[in-house]
């Protein structure tokens, strides 16, 4: 059977060390959110609509966070959201007065 493994990544397990530099936070995010535009632009090309995708990822982040951080501490995270979408925080490509 031939390793259909895709990243340097993939192909280690927990015991081995590593030869190269991880990315740091920053660019782990950078690399998290262009896979995920990419893939949400896969989604919206096989028509799926937006506000599908938006409730989905919603779920599925909101899902995984419980399953880490318990019920309470994402509810307090939810409980901040509010005011960081009125301050902007979400709005991409806004023009500031």
């Amino acid at each position: 059977m031939a390793d259909t493994r895709d990243t340097p990544l993939d192909a280690l397990s927990d015991d081995e060390e590593f030869d190269f530099p991880l990315p740091n936070d920053d660019e782990q995010r950078r690399i998290a959110l262009q896979i995920f535009l990419d893939a949400w632009d896969d989604a919206l090309a096989e028509g799926v609509d937006p506000d599908v995708l938006a409730n989905t990822a919603i779920f599925a982040a909101f899902s995984d966070m419980v399953e880490t951080y318990g019920e309470e501490s994402v509810a307090e995270l939810a409980d901040g959201l509010r005011d960081r979408v009125r301050q902007g925080e979400f709005t991409l490509n806004q023009t500031r007065h």
